[in-house]
């Protein structure tokens, strides 16, 4: 089979109008799980950080994401679990789906702000069981080579190793939500599934309202308002760039007008969607910039064709290796300059963590929503190409269950299956849910993005 370029209309696939809530009883479950897993390690106490870039692992557990500020919970092995939060977020802290007892502790407060209601944190602390001889799990974000190593500041750390003293243990417990086989942030429940398409179909819309709305002199901050974001919490700044900016890839819209010719990149998330295409902005391969003019041939084809042989092996019981390996048989030349994980676990933070590696025998499982993201970095005039789009495992019993209580989006999955199928000629396996609006849809020349890359068989 072989990539080739066709002219495809896309279908309006829509989108829920109200987005679906998670349940407090979800948030309850959550916790129990939590609590179980840390029994299980022999934790007394599970220690959660949060800021404003690294919410995720309280809101998952809480449904509370600090504002302006940081916040520490505290779950134990019952009672309500415990939040440390400053000035700004102690209201928001007694308003989420799941109650939680405050502590007020204002050195998480902004700079010069009142710090006058607190007590100290070592009395906090040990009220809430952190005390000579415990052990706890300290949840931060990232896992490093060593159990001991924290990324919580360290005036926190400091206090929480002086309080378990000699007896006691203190370590990286991150893994108890993002392990990449088993975190409790990797399998999702139903409902967080439909929430997470709910989000999808709004990036994905968004980007959709780019490619066909883009013209040439159209400011890079102009462009970005086709996006219509409507205010959905962002798992990452919006980054719209053209022309040499953009092969920077990860910065944000500026002034400058957008030119027939550029080089051209948009990408869009909110809390468990993240959608993003590049190209260039022209009407086919005889304006590019000379010298590329093989530009499908030479990048868009193969990079196609591999991410087609991608999806199409991807299914519950696939291992992480298969999938890599796919990518580094095909795109393993250095000119593609394929460096990161190809494809990655996406939640309320654009990315999880990944199980797709060399060597990875990590099983994908059912409830495991991914990010296709297989980023060619050429550093060439030939710049790049890119679909990002969200997908989900779900087995029989989970699809029934969505197709029961999530009708329209169903309705919206199955449309979308049929369409990879008898247009752009990707056949997925009946576990893969497709959650982007523009799925697969890729056009080389964004001034032509009825152009797409389809597959001949």
């Amino acid at each position: 089979m072989t990539a080739q370029l066709a002219q495809v209309d896309l279908p309006e696939f829509g989108q829920s109008p109200v987005r679906p809530e998670i349940s407090g009883s979800t948030y309850q479950a959550r916790l129990d799980r939590l609590r179980e897993r840390a029994l299980a390690r022999g934790y007394h106490r599970v220690v959660v950080w949060a800021d404003r870039e690294h919410s995720a692992n309280v809101a998952f557990l809480t449904g509370f994401d600090p504002r302006f500020e940081e916040a520490l919970l505290i779950v134990g092995p019952a009672d309500d679990p415990a939040v440390l939060v400053g000035n700004e977020c102690w209201g928001m802290a007694g308003a989420g789906p799941v109650p939680l007892r405050r502590h007020m502790f204002q050195d998480l407060s902004l700079p010069s702000q009142p710090r006058d209601a607190s007590r100290p944190l070592a009395d906090i602390l040990t009220d809430e069981g952190i005390e000579p001889g415990t052990t706890i799990g300290v949840v931060g974000w990232k896992q490093y080579d060593r159990p001991d190593q924290l990324d919580l500041p360290s005036y926190l750390v400091d206090e929480i190793r002086a309080l378990v003293g000699p007896d006691g243990r203190v370590e990286n417990a991150v893994d108890l939500l993002i392990d990449p086989a088993d975190g409790l942030r990797v399998i999702n429940e139903p409902e967080q599934l439909a929430a997470f398409e709910y989000a999808a179909c709004h990036t994905s819309n968004a980007v959709r309202r780019v490619l066909f709305g883009l013209e040439p002199g159209l400011r890079e901050r102009e462009a970005v308002q086709l996006l219509q974001w409507d205010g959905s919490p962002l798992s990452c700044h919006l980054m719209l760039t053209a022309g040499d900016r953009a092969s920077l890839g990860l910065l944000s819209p500026g002034d400058r007008p957008i030119e027939r010719g550029d080089r051209f990149t948009v990408a869009f998330g909110v809390w468990g969607a993240l959608n993003c295409r590049a190209g260039f902005v022209v009407e086919d391969e005889t304006e590019l910039p000379t010298g590329i003019q093989d530009y499908v041939a030479r990048l868009v084809g193969p990079y196609f064709e591999t991410v087609v042989e991608w999806l199409e092996a991807l299914r519950i019981g696939q291992t992480g290796a298969v999938l890599h390996d796919i990518v580094a048989r095909r795109l393993g030349d250095p000119f593609y300059g394929i460096f990161l994980n190809p494809g990655h676990q996406i939640s309320l933070d654009e990315w999880v963590n990944s199980p797709i590696g060399p060597d990875s025998l990590i099983e994908l499982r059912s409830g495991m929503a991914f990010q296709v993201d297989i980023i060619p970095a050429t550093g060439t005039d030939y710049f790049t190409t890119n679909i990002e789009d969200g997908v989900a495992l779900a087995d029989e019993a989970l699809r029934s269950h969505l197709a029961a209580q999530y009708p329209d989006m169903w309705g919206r999955i199955e449309a979308r299956r049929e369409f990879m199928r008898d247009s752009i000629g990707i056949d997925l396996h009946p576990d893969v849910l497709p959650f982007s609006n523009i799925p697969s849809y890729l056009p080389p020349f964004l001034l032509r993005p009825d152009h797409v890359m389809t597959m001949s068989r």
